[in-house]
């Protein structure tokens, strides 16, 4: 049923409604409603379980932050009322701002946050770079905790926060409990809305309605930063797996907001005088095929470096963005046009020349062994990179099988580490957003086995250089430790760099309020 049948469904049920009850109904026609399309099916509800980006929105949109980054990627306080710093910068002590209550009605607490943080600082690049640097924390009085580190960590305030996967959401302490390895299954939140889950239908509906209770900032909304002002009663996210059945529903006016239209889609709906095509991430996206460093043949690092050295980033790109204005070549693994940006070590991807890339193959002694390539045909980059990837690895020799899924098949089946006859995978590609790589904190970058991304790369001295980071106070020894970092991710063929992209958004004309950033959030739009 389309949006507009089912508004017009909903009106005869309110004129049917006896007079008594006619401020009830003056009321449900009053709610307003943002219909969203988002990039992909929610299929995982813990952002702190996956990195995916489909479950991170989720996150914003029922969680909040101790502290958020701005649109001049600068942290500010957002949870925090206040906070002190010792001299010697070892021990740090925050106050929560007064009003915060969960979803339940439950105050927000210091337990609530040193639980939240201890799950997230499992899981997370930074977090668990932090957690390693921390003593300990405990809880002051209800309002205030303290975090005591055992060695200078020189990212504190960035840690906590950081714009992107894995966001450091505050959740309930006994939902924090959760083993940071299985999933939550309780949602409430203390953010500007609330996930409606006896309305959820996987594959089709989110539902959110707006926290009465919520009490956001004052200062304008700016980024993830600022006042989370929830302009609407209701955000419904409608699902479509075909790019051009969305694009229709967005022209047709029975949706309001398009996240990621494929970019190849963008002169038709520029066309239409009633819409808004525009690019709102500064920093645009960082294609990634990842390998599984647990399985064979990518279980050989000189055979992950003969596959990158087949990947040539004008292809990919090409197929899967098309339009020169919306890509360009990155070979840093830092985002190109970022403080870090080098090219050490990128030469193993420079030249995508696949004959060179045959030959690294046999001289790795290569086997034969079946690449199984996980495939999300819901998900139109992702499904070009792909394909691109099929063939430029069996050009060079490899065994290739496509599997296809959608987008939240892959993001669960991505978790094992069981052979591949047994769920397991051998390739899948993704990005991150820009703000999500920009030093070698990322978990994308992780040389830890136990505690890193999917793929599980295992690299000591990639290790050392990120906890070396971590403690710099310099920019002078931070570009060192990043280059460093950068040489080793080459070196160990952690994953190929597929190229920096920019992915528009759409919307109606009766949407206003869009914030500017890479991430994209819902507060603070209203519509007509």
């Amino acid at each position: 049923m389309s949006y507009l049948r089912l508004g017009r469904t909903i009106l005869a049920a309110a004129l049917a409604v006896p007079l008594a009850l006619g401020a009830t109904a003056d009321k449900a026609q009053a709610e307003t409603t943002l219909r969203v399309i988002p990039h992909a099916d929610l299929k995982n509800l813990d952002p702190i379980w996956t990195t995916a980006y489909i479950t991170r929105n989720h996150g914003y949109m029922i969680y909040d932050t101790l502290f958020a980054m701005d649109e001049n990627f600068e942290v500010q306080p957002q949870m925090v009322d206040s906070w002190t710093q010792s001299d010697d910068g070892m021990v740090w002590e925050f106050t929560l701002r007064d009003g915060l209550t969960f979803h339940d009605g439950a105050a927000v607490t210091s337990a609530d946050v040193i639980a939240s943080l201890e799950r997230w600082g499992a899981r997370d690049g930074m977090g668990q770079q932090l957690m390693a640097s921390a003593a300990g924390m405990e809880a002051v009085d209800d309002s205030t905790f303290r975090l005591t580190l055992s060695e200078p960590f020189g990212l504190v305030l960035e840690s906590l926060g950081k714009i992107s996967s894995n966001v450091p959401f505050i959740m309930p302490a006994r939902v924090a409990a959760t083993d940071p390895f299985e999933q939550i299954t309780d949602f409430t939140g203390s953010g500007p809305f609330v996930f409606q889950e006896d309305e959820w239908v996987p594959g089709n509906t989110v539902i959110y309605t707006k926290f009465e209770d919520y009490v956001p900032r004052e200062e304008p909304a700016s980024a993830a930063a600022g006042g989370k002002v929830a302009k609407v009663d209701r955000v419904v996210w409608q699902y479509f797996p075909d790019n051009t059945t969305a694009m229709n529903a967005l022209m047709a006016g029975e949706v309001d907001f398009f996240e990621q239209p494929a970019p190849d889609l963008a002169p038709i709906m520029e066309a239409n005088p009633d819409i808004t095509v525009e690019v709102n991430d500064p920093l645009g996206n960082i294609g990634f095929a990842r390998f599984n460093h647990l399985l064979p043949p990518f279980d050989n690092a000189d055979i992950r470096r003969a596959a990158i050295m087949a990947m040539g980033q004008e292809d990919y790109l090409a197929s899967a963005i098309g339009d020169p204005d919306f890509w360009k070549t990155c070979y840093s693994v830092f985002p190109c046009g970022t403080p870090l940006e080098n090219d050490a070590g990128s030469d193993v991807m420079a030249t995508g020349d696949v004959d060179a890339a045959k030959a690294a193959l046999d001289a790795a002694g290569y086997d034969g062994t079946e690449v199984v390539i996980m495939q999300p045909t819901d998900i139109p980059v992702l499904s070009a990179f792909s394909l691109v990837s099929a063939d430029k690895l069996r050009n060079a020799g490899f065994n290739v099988k496509l599997e296809a899924m959608d987008w939240a098949t892959l993001t669960s089946r991505r978790a094992s580490r069981e052979p591949v006859e047994e769920g397991g995978w051998n390739i899948f590609h993704t990005w991150w957003i820009g703000a999500d790589v920009i030093d070698p904190m990322a978990i994308a970058f992780s040389g830890n086995p136990d505690a890193g991304w999917f793929g599980w790369a295992e690299d000591a001295e990639l290790e050392e250089a990120r906890a070396a980071f971590a403690r710099a106070t310099t920019l002078d020894e931070k570009t060192e430790l990043a280059t460093k970092a950068q040489e080793r991710l080459w070196a160990i063929g952690a994953s190929g760099q597929l190229g920096q992209f920019f992915v528009p958004v759409a919307y109606r004309s009766n949407v206003e309020g869009l914030i500017k950033s890479p991430v994209q959030f819902f507060w603070n739009i209203s519509v007509e």
